[in-house]
């Protein structure tokens, strides 16, 4: 049976993986964004609202299994994890940019401004890439609990989350390995 790893595929069989590999979480993430925006978004109270982002981390949790489900068991697991990450940080972020903005809308007092889905997404961004710029703050106790708890989210998803993807790679290559 011939070695069919990566480095020894046909370059443009290559070429095509990684272009799926880049194309797909590409598009995946503009749909989650496009969603972001298009979805109504009223107000933190209503039962829906509270029911959709407890739906919304469980649906980040439930990504999160079954792409490290997909890498382990991906012809190319590298490339997988490639595309798992390309579609799981896009909805961790949005989960929070959608929970800041349903906190500002609910509490104005939660921020020190108003936030529009935007400025939500913007600091959340903000928050995960940096300590922060300072012109959006949380001013209230909740605001300032929820923004620690995606703080610490954020070290947990980059210190755990990372080191559990590079271990489903690993499995992936061993099982490929395994089984040539």
């Amino acid at each position: 049976m011939a070695d069919e790893t990566f480095e020894n595929l046909p370059k443009e069989q290559r070429r095509s993986l990684i272009r799926r590999a880049a194309y797909r979480p590409l598009l995946s993430a503009a749909a989650l964004v496009f969603v972001y925006f298009v979805i109504p978004m009223e107000n933190l109270e209503s039962a829906s609202a509270i029911g959709g982002l407890v739906l919304g981390l469980v649906f980040v949790g439930a990504l999160f299994a079954w792409q490290i489900r997909k890498i382990v068991r991906a012809e190319h697991p590298g490339l997988q994890a490639i595309e798992g990450l390309g579609l799981m940080l896009p909805g961790y972020l949005l989960a929070f940019a959608t929970l800041y903005h349903l906190m500002s809308l609910s509490g104005p007092e939660n921020f020190n401004e108003p936030l529009t889905k935007v400025d939500s997404l913007y600091f959340t961004l903000v928050c995960f890439s940096t300590v922060g710029f300072g012109d959006i703050t949380a001013t209230t106790e909740v605001s300032r609990a929820i923004v620690s708890a995606q703080i610490v989210g954020n070290l947990f998803l980059i210190a755990v989350g990372v080191r559990v993807i590079t271990a489903a790679v690993r499995l992936g290559q061993r099982r490929k390995g395994a089984a040539t």
